[in-house]
Protein backbone atom coordinates (compact mmCIF):
# COMPACT_ATOMS: atom_id res chain seq x y z
CA UNK A 1 0.00 0.00 0.00
CA UNK A 2 1.10 3.71 -1.08
CA UNK A 3 0.45 6.90 0.38
CA UNK A 4 0.25 10.00 -2.00
CA UNK A 5 -0.04 13.47 -1.08
CA UNK A 6 -0.90 15.98 -3.91
CA UNK A 7 -0.94 19.87 -4.09
CA UNK A 8 -4.19 21.33 -5.72
CA UNK A 9 -4.79 24.71 -7.00
CA UNK A 10 -8.82 25.64 -7.99
CA UNK A 11 -11.07 27.91 -8.93
CA UNK A 12 -13.83 27.66 -6.41
CA UNK A 13 -16.66 29.87 -8.28
CA UNK A 14 -18.75 26.96 -9.75
CA UNK A 15 -18.37 24.06 -7.23
CA UNK A 16 -20.51 23.68 -3.93
CA UNK A 17 -17.07 23.25 -1.82
CA UNK A 18 -14.16 21.14 -0.88
CA UNK A 19 -16.22 18.39 0.57
CA UNK A 20 -18.39 16.10 -1.83
CA UNK A 21 -22.27 16.90 -1.67
CA UNK A 22 -25.68 15.78 -3.10
CA UNK A 23 -26.59 18.95 -4.17
CA UNK A 24 -23.68 19.63 -6.93
CA UNK A 25 -20.40 19.21 -7.96
CA UNK A 26 -17.47 19.70 -5.51
CA UNK A 27 -13.90 19.62 -5.60
CA UNK A 28 -13.03 16.55 -4.09
CA UNK A 29 -15.81 14.63 -5.88
CA UNK A 30 -13.92 16.03 -9.20
CA UNK A 31 -10.53 15.07 -8.42
CA UNK A 32 -11.75 11.46 -6.95
CA UNK A 33 -13.31 10.71 -10.74
CA UNK A 34 -10.20 11.59 -12.45
CA UNK A 35 -8.15 9.90 -10.55
CA UNK A 36 -10.14 6.87 -11.12
CA UNK A 37 -9.54 7.20 -14.75
CA UNK A 38 -6.16 7.59 -14.33
CA UNK A 39 -5.60 4.81 -12.16
CA UNK A 40 -8.24 2.42 -12.96
CA UNK A 41 -9.78 2.43 -9.31
CA UNK A 42 -11.87 3.94 -6.78
CA UNK A 43 -10.36 6.46 -4.79
CA UNK A 44 -10.90 8.10 -1.62
CA UNK A 45 -9.04 11.68 -0.53
CA UNK A 46 -8.64 13.18 2.43
CA UNK A 47 -8.35 17.67 1.86
CA UNK A 48 -6.36 19.34 4.26
CA UNK A 49 -9.64 21.83 4.73
CA UNK A 50 -12.59 22.00 3.90
CA UNK A 51 -13.08 25.21 2.37
CA UNK A 52 -16.47 26.42 1.67
CA UNK A 53 -18.60 26.98 -2.03
CA UNK A 54 -16.73 29.38 -3.87
CA UNK A 55 -13.81 30.00 -2.08
CA UNK A 56 -10.63 29.56 -3.83
CA UNK A 57 -7.14 27.53 -3.19
CA UNK A 58 -3.42 28.48 -4.14
CA UNK A 59 -2.76 25.27 -2.32
CA UNK A 60 -5.24 22.85 -0.90
CA UNK A 61 -3.79 19.52 0.11
CA UNK A 62 -4.97 15.93 -0.07
CA UNK A 63 -3.77 12.58 0.31
CA UNK A 64 -5.17 9.23 -0.51
CA UNK A 65 -3.59 5.53 -0.50
CA UNK A 66 -3.68 3.09 -3.39
CA UNK A 67 -2.30 -0.55 -3.58
CA UNK A 68 -0.08 -0.11 -6.76
CA UNK A 69 2.75 2.64 -6.91
CA UNK A 70 2.99 5.30 -9.35
CA UNK A 71 6.18 4.91 -10.96
CA UNK A 72 6.14 8.22 -13.70
CA UNK A 73 5.70 11.65 -11.58
CA UNK A 74 5.29 13.48 -15.16
CA UNK A 75 2.94 11.34 -16.65
CA UNK A 76 0.64 10.99 -13.70
CA UNK A 77 0.21 15.06 -13.68
CA UNK A 78 0.14 15.29 -17.01
CA UNK A 79 -2.92 12.81 -17.16
CA UNK A 80 -5.01 13.72 -14.06
CA UNK A 81 -4.87 17.32 -15.61
CA UNK A 82 -6.32 16.41 -18.54
CA UNK A 83 -9.40 15.37 -16.96
CA UNK A 84 -9.45 18.35 -14.77
CA UNK A 85 -8.32 21.56 -16.76
CA UNK A 86 -12.20 22.22 -18.32
CA UNK A 87 -12.80 22.46 -14.32
CA UNK A 88 -10.77 25.02 -13.36
CA UNK A 89 -8.45 22.62 -10.63
CA UNK A 90 -4.98 21.72 -11.29
CA UNK A 91 -3.04 19.38 -9.76
CA UNK A 92 0.64 20.98 -8.72
CA UNK A 93 2.44 18.35 -6.88
CA UNK A 94 2.23 14.56 -6.10
CA UNK A 95 4.71 13.22 -3.48
CA UNK A 96 4.63 9.95 -1.26
CA UNK A 97 4.19 9.71 2.09
CA UNK A 98 4.05 7.59 5.01
CA UNK A 99 0.93 5.30 5.79
CA UNK A 100 0.44 7.22 8.71
CA UNK A 101 0.40 10.39 7.12
CA UNK A 102 -3.20 12.48 7.25
CA UNK A 103 -3.73 15.97 4.80
CA UNK A 104 -5.79 17.08 7.58
CA UNK A 105 -4.89 15.24 10.83
CA UNK A 106 -1.28 16.09 10.18
CA UNK A 107 -1.66 20.19 9.05
CA UNK A 108 0.41 21.86 11.74
CA UNK A 109 -0.20 25.77 10.05
CA UNK A 110 -3.15 26.77 7.58
CA UNK A 111 -3.01 30.11 6.02
CA UNK A 112 -5.80 31.94 4.48
CA UNK A 113 -5.30 35.44 2.48
CA UNK A 114 -8.25 37.30 1.91
CA UNK A 115 -8.78 39.72 -0.80
CA UNK A 116 -10.35 43.09 -0.95
CA UNK A 117 -11.27 45.80 -3.70
CA UNK A 118 -11.63 48.96 -2.29
CA UNK A 119 -12.96 51.74 -5.15
CA UNK A 120 -16.07 52.44 -6.57
CA UNK A 121 -15.54 51.29 -10.42
CA UNK A 122 -17.36 47.99 -10.92
CA UNK A 123 -15.47 44.42 -11.15
CA UNK A 124 -14.13 43.16 -14.23
CA UNK A 125 -10.98 41.10 -14.17
CA UNK A 126 -11.37 39.77 -10.69
CA UNK A 127 -15.28 39.71 -10.59
CA UNK A 128 -16.35 36.53 -8.54
CA UNK A 129 -12.64 36.28 -7.03
CA UNK A 130 -12.65 39.32 -4.60
CA UNK A 131 -15.23 41.35 -2.53
CA UNK A 132 -15.68 45.08 -3.70
CA UNK A 133 -16.77 47.50 -1.20
CA UNK A 134 -16.89 50.49 -2.41
CA UNK A 135 -17.23 52.53 1.27
CA UNK A 136 -13.67 54.12 1.93
CA UNK A 137 -11.73 51.60 4.18
CA UNK A 138 -9.70 52.81 7.12
CA UNK A 139 -6.98 50.63 6.88
CA UNK A 140 -5.15 51.72 10.03
CA UNK A 141 -8.17 51.29 11.82
CA UNK A 142 -8.26 47.67 9.96
CA UNK A 143 -5.10 46.95 11.77
CA UNK A 144 -5.66 47.75 14.55
CA UNK A 145 -8.94 45.52 14.95
CA UNK A 146 -6.72 42.67 13.64
CA UNK A 147 -4.31 42.72 16.51
CA UNK A 148 -7.60 42.30 18.51
CA UNK A 149 -7.54 38.79 17.08
CA UNK A 150 -4.51 37.33 17.29
CA UNK A 151 -3.38 35.17 20.10
CA UNK A 152 -5.84 32.59 21.92
CA UNK A 153 -9.18 33.48 22.11
CA UNK A 154 -12.68 32.01 22.20
CA UNK A 155 -13.61 32.44 18.55
CA UNK A 156 -17.75 31.73 19.45
CA UNK A 157 -18.76 35.39 17.89
CA UNK A 158 -16.82 34.11 14.71
CA UNK A 159 -18.23 30.82 14.30
CA UNK A 160 -21.11 29.49 11.51
CA UNK A 161 -24.31 28.61 13.90
CA UNK A 162 -23.86 24.84 12.06
CA UNK A 163 -20.01 24.69 13.11
CA UNK A 164 -19.23 21.12 14.94
CA UNK A 165 -16.06 22.12 16.51
CA UNK A 166 -15.87 21.13 20.01
CA UNK A 167 -14.15 23.61 21.45
CA UNK A 168 -14.49 27.46 19.87
CA UNK A 169 -10.54 28.16 21.05
CA UNK A 170 -8.15 28.69 18.47
CA UNK A 171 -4.58 30.26 18.07
CA UNK A 172 -4.56 33.18 15.69
CA UNK A 173 -0.96 34.06 14.72
CA UNK A 174 0.04 38.02 13.34
CA UNK A 175 -2.33 38.70 10.67
CA UNK A 176 -0.62 40.88 7.84
CA UNK A 177 -2.79 43.40 6.31
CA UNK A 178 -1.44 44.92 3.16
CA UNK A 179 -2.62 47.65 0.88
CA UNK A 180 -1.01 48.25 -2.86
CA UNK A 181 -3.58 51.11 -4.49
CA UNK A 182 -7.06 49.62 -4.12
CA UNK A 183 -6.35 46.34 -3.49
CA UNK A 184 -6.74 45.39 0.00
CA UNK A 185 -4.95 41.75 1.22
CA UNK A 186 -5.39 40.01 4.39
CA UNK A 187 -3.23 36.87 5.32
CA UNK A 188 -4.37 34.87 8.70
CA UNK A 189 -2.94 31.94 9.83
CA UNK A 190 -4.20 29.06 12.44
CA UNK A 191 -3.46 25.24 13.00
CA UNK A 192 -6.73 25.31 12.64
CA UNK A 193 -9.93 27.14 11.74
CA UNK A 194 -13.96 26.98 12.82
CA UNK A 195 -16.57 26.70 10.67
CA UNK A 196 -16.78 30.39 8.39
CA UNK A 197 -14.36 31.71 11.35
CA UNK A 198 -12.00 34.17 8.49
CA UNK A 199 -14.91 35.45 6.62
CA UNK A 200 -16.35 36.51 10.41
CA UNK A 201 -13.33 37.84 11.23
CA UNK A 202 -13.25 39.69 7.90
CA UNK A 203 -16.99 40.91 8.40
CA UNK A 204 -16.08 42.31 11.28
CA UNK A 205 -13.29 44.05 10.41
CA UNK A 206 -15.41 45.96 7.55
CA UNK A 207 -18.05 47.17 9.76
CA UNK A 208 -14.99 48.20 12.00
CA UNK A 209 -13.04 50.05 9.41
CA UNK A 210 -16.12 51.39 7.28
CA UNK A 211 -17.29 52.76 10.69
CA UNK A 212 -20.39 51.50 10.89
CA UNK A 213 -18.89 50.08 14.23
CA UNK A 214 -16.55 51.64 16.87
CA UNK A 215 -13.64 50.27 17.96
CA UNK A 216 -15.12 49.65 21.07
CA UNK A 217 -18.20 48.02 19.87
CA UNK A 218 -15.74 45.63 17.86
CA UNK A 219 -14.31 44.47 20.93
CA UNK A 220 -17.40 44.38 22.20
CA UNK A 221 -18.97 41.90 20.16
CA UNK A 222 -15.67 39.78 19.85
CA UNK A 223 -15.30 39.32 23.31
CA UNK A 224 -19.14 38.50 23.48
CA UNK A 225 -18.41 34.88 22.38
CA UNK A 226 -21.97 35.44 21.09
CA UNK A 227 -22.47 34.69 16.89
CA UNK A 228 -25.34 36.87 16.95
CA UNK A 229 -23.37 39.91 17.74
CA UNK A 230 -21.16 39.09 14.21
CA UNK A 231 -21.15 41.12 11.31
CA UNK A 232 -22.41 39.05 8.17
CA UNK A 233 -19.58 37.10 6.85
CA UNK A 234 -17.37 38.56 4.29
CA UNK A 235 -18.28 36.61 0.65
CA UNK A 236 -16.53 33.57 0.19
CA UNK A 237 -15.57 34.33 -3.43
CA UNK A 238 -12.81 36.39 -1.80
CA UNK A 239 -10.96 33.99 0.61
CA UNK A 240 -8.58 32.22 -0.60
CA UNK A 241 -6.64 28.87 0.97
CA UNK A 242 -2.68 30.20 0.50
CA UNK A 243 -0.74 27.22 2.13
CA UNK A 244 -0.54 24.62 4.61
CA UNK A 245 2.65 23.60 6.78
CA UNK A 246 3.41 20.25 7.91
Amino acid sequence: MFNYLIKIEYEGTNFVGWQSQKNGKSIQESIEKALKKVLGSKIKIIGAGRTDKGVHAYSQVANFKLKKKIDNKKIFLDSINFFLKKKFVSILDLKKKNLNFSARFNAKLRTYEYFIINRLGTLSINKNKAWHIKKILDLQLMKKGAKVFEGTHNFGTCRASSCSAKSAIKKVYPIKVTKLKDKIKIRISSKSFLQNQVRSMIGCLKYLSTGKWSYLKFKKAFKSKNRSNCAPPAPAHGLYLLDIKY
